[in-house]
């Protein structure tokens, strides 16, 4: 069974993880715009990361046969530096429609404040005009209140239910984001968030209808492989192959679509390694022998 990972920061993880992920079916994987642990200080900052998840990202995963996407947004922690944040505005649309880019995001709210939410509908307004899906981040504090929130602005704004995932939900919020429409993105974390036997409780109860399971591994305690963990275990409980591909892959894949930017092809006839391919002149491999498919 082939996998999409459609929320995970691989800016943050190693090659062992590439390799691990490639060989349990993950084929391709989408990488939201995240922050660093610490605020960054200068707009720079933002220029090279951005230019990393277009760039070198995309070029390190398809050293391991894995096809990388991204997003391009302001995330909700360093919205609250409005002066910044300003700037990050006038960056973003230089990106936007960048080879590779499949969304904005992922934005939204933490603190629940003032300029989070400035942030957050400038930006649902730039994913409109340039007509890319969104991902948008939950609060971990406040939960339900957020995430109702956050839909609240969608619907003032004019955003289409079918082009917003509604991401990192729990047993809280997953009915009212189905019914209102929208894409329902569940976090995997080993001890936070949701757990592989929690979300196969969500699927027996709801289906796989519009529900998109993710990893969000990052730099703190996270697990790359939680989408295929996931699926297997899904698979013991008897859940459907037909059930599990759509929250392990086909739902990524068709919002995802609605980008332009992603197709299947992508991965099926471009998934053979060439590790002897150098991007601004460097390698992965460290002085290892390339592998050439």
């Amino acid at each position: 069974m082939k996998y999409i990972d459609s929320h995970v920061h691989m800016s943050s993880r190693t090659t062992d993880d590439y390799e691990a992920m490639a060989s349990e079916g993950v084929v391709a994987v989408v990488e939201p715009a995240f922050w660093l642990g610490q605020p960054r200080t200068n707009i720079g900052s933002f220029l090279d990361y951005f230019s990393s998840l277009v760039g070198w990202e995309r070029f390190r995963a398809s050293q391991f046969g894995i096809q990388h996407y991204c997003a391009i947004g302001l995330d909700s922690k360093e919205s609250n530096n409005e002066k910044l944040a300003d700037e990050v505005m006038e960056l973003i649309p230089r990106f936007a429609c960048k080879e590779g880019v499949v969304a904005i995001g992922e934005i939204g709210f933490d603190d629940m404040s003032q300029s989070e939410e400035k942030y957050y509908i400038q930006q649902l307004l730039l994913a409109k005009e340039y007509e890319l899906p969104v991902i948008v981040h939950t609060p971990h504090r406040n939960k339900k209140q957020g995430t109702i929130r956050s839909m609240d602005i969608c619907a003032d704004y004019g955003l289409d239910p079918k082009m917003v995932i509604i991401d990192h939900n729990n047993e809280e919020t997953v009915k009212e984001v189905l019914d209102r429409g929208y894409w329902t993105g569940f976090t995997l974390y080993p001890k936070t968030k949701m757990g592989n036997e929690r979300m196969v409780a969500i699927v027996e109860e709801y289906g796989s209808e519009r529900i998109i399971i993710n990893s969000s591994a990052d730099w703190g305690v996270s697990d790359p492989l939680a989408v295929p963990k996931t699926a297997s275990l899904m698979k013991k409980r008897g859940i459907s192959e037909k059930q599990i591909h759509e929250t392990c892959y086909q739902n990524a894949l068709d919002i995802y679509l609605k980008s332009g930017q992603i197709s299947e092809n992508d991965w099926n006839k471009a998934n053979k390694r060439d590790q002897s391919q150098l991007f601004s002149g460097n390698s992965v491999l460290r002085g290892q022998e390339p592998i050439i498919q």
